[in-house]
């Protein structure tokens, strides 16, 4: 029995080294050579392909412009010179010298055919020759074709015989939390440099020293200065948004204009070179807890309330009523007059707004169509929100109020309980600027009311005789 047992092991020990040199040679020559001749792991990522189909598209941008310092003897080359800064209360104004500099910022192509190109406003801001970079080594001149400050975007265009590789729009509306996005730009003078992220988050708001924006795209991308203007794509290559980096304290965080809302923007730029809000003849104000409980709003009820309903307006034409809360314009809600404002910058005259109310205790929907505001309310409005009129300087005004300058609007009449009739300003007060833009005459003067109208406030350079006054109006 034991030598029958012996003889069954030895034959199971055969059966199992045949079994496993069985399994040995199979692999070593089946299964081994596909994995040792095996393509390698595929390197050509959808980044690579995107990168590779927009680059062309990407520019680089450099301005130039002049700085005006005041100089004085021994002082350096150098507008910041120690010596410029010692001896600045000893010297006479006279003393000035002019300095060129340079920035640089990105762009990306929008249009091959007519040359346009997308950046943002404080990239070629107070700029006096622009030239533009393309990927292939080719410098173009670039003209200015629109800007707005309060956007941060701007078009140029550069005049070519050949049509230019251009970005495909994308779509920033349906932006999902955590996807991938690229980062094109010329960071420090780096061309074509390549960051990629996710996004962070989205509608998110900015304060800088100069302004408040809003409705911004976060992402985790480095974006540095010369990545602004430069574009913010998707995983197909799509443009969703215009980098920017107005934000300087930001450290590990990047912003993007979204280009939906750079869209209606652009066309505007294009077609006038600036943009105009749209509209709706609504007038509203912030809803204070306190103005909430006197009205018996629901407490914690976010919106703006419905001051009044300007006559012949879009508005008027719908069931929208002085008391109202506006709680969402579009798809936004609103819970504040930046956000209403902000609301209303993404649509363009003609658009349909469908606006949500809440009124006694209920919501209702309305819908309105946008249009422009009409020139020929220019002067009322400016009555209605800063107290003024003006006219231009004509020979008459000159020798009544004995002004002597060329350009500008000179004020015919200011209300007696406005804030401009309190701090002294009187009628034959000349109005030379507004915010940044030079009034030259009447027409200049009822296109900035009418442009900004919706600001919360405006800065005015007044003269009275030899004497300039910059003076903040809140609207």
């Amino acid at each position: 029995m034991s030598s029958l047992l012996e003889h069954i092991n030895c034959e199971r020990k055969k059966f199992s080294f045949f079994l496993n040199f069985g399994i040995y040679i199979i692999i070593l020559f089946f299964i081994f050579p596909w994995i040792a001749f095996s393509e390698p792991y595929q390197r050509e990522t959808p980044v690579v392909r995107a990168v590779r189909n927009i680059s062309p598209a990407v520019v680089n941008i450099s301005s130039e412009y002049e700085v005006q310092r005041r100089s004085f003897p021994f002082s350096g080359s150098s507008p910041e010179s120690f010596f410029d800064y010692f001896f600045k209360d000893f010297f006479d104004p006279g003393f000035d010298r002019k300095y060129k500099r340079t920035s640089l910022g990105s762009g990306v192509i929008i249009d091959g055919e007519k040359g346009f190109i997308l950046t943002n406003a404080h990239v070629i801001k107070s700029t006096g020759t622009i030239t533009v970079l393309l990927n292939d080594e080719r410098e173009f001149k670039a003209q200015i074709k629109g800007s707005d400050m309060d956007s941060d975007l701007a078009v140029l265009q550069i005049d070519t015989q050949q049509p230019l590789p251009s970005v495909s729009m994308g779509n920033s509306e349906d932006l999902m939390i955590g996807e991938t996005v690229i980062a094109i730009g010329n960071p420090f003078g780096f061309s074509h440099t390549v960051t990629t992220g996710v996004i962070s988050a989205v509608d998110r708001s900015i304060r800088t020293d100069e302004a408040v924006y809003h409705n911004f795209i976060q992402t985790d991308a480095s974006i540095n200065p010369g990545n602004s203007g430069g574009p913010l794509l998707n995983i197909n290559g799509e443009l969703i948004g215009i980098n920017t980096a107005i934000y300087s304290k930001a450290q590990g965080i990047g912003f993007a204009i979204p280009i939906n809302t750079a869209k209606r923007i652009v066309s505007d730029l294009i077609q006038y070179g600036e943009v105009f809000p749209v509209w709706t003849g609504i007038i509203v104000q912030e809803l204070d807890p306190r103005l909430a409980a006197y009205m018996e709003i629901p407490e914690n009820t976010l919106g703006v309330l419905v001051k009044n309903i300007e006559k012949s307006s879009p508005a008027q034409k719908t069931d929208i009523l002085p008391e109202d809360v506006i709680l969402s314009i579009g798809n936004r809600p609103v819970g504040s007059l930046q956000s209403y404002r902000s609301s209303l910058r993404e649509f363009a005259s003609g658009d349909k707004i469908n606006i949500v109310l809440f009124r006694k205790g209920n919501r209702h929907q309305v819908s309105l169509v946008a249009s422009l505001f009409p020139e020929d309310r220019a002067m009322d409005l400016s009555e209605n929100l800063i107290g003024i009129r003006v006219e231009d300087l004509s020979f008459q005004n000159r020798s009544r109020y004995n002004i002597k300058i060329d350009k500008g609007v000179v004020i015919n009449k200011v209300l007696e309980n406005s804030y401009l009739f309190e701090i002294g300003v009187r009628p034959g007060d000349t109005i030379l600027k507004f915010d940044e833009h030079v009034i030259e005459n009447v027409g200049t003067y009822e296109k900035m009311i009418i442009k900004y109208r919706l600001k919360s406030s405006v800065v005015l350079l007044l003269q009275r005789g030899d004497t300039g006054y910059y003076i903040t109006v809140r609207l």
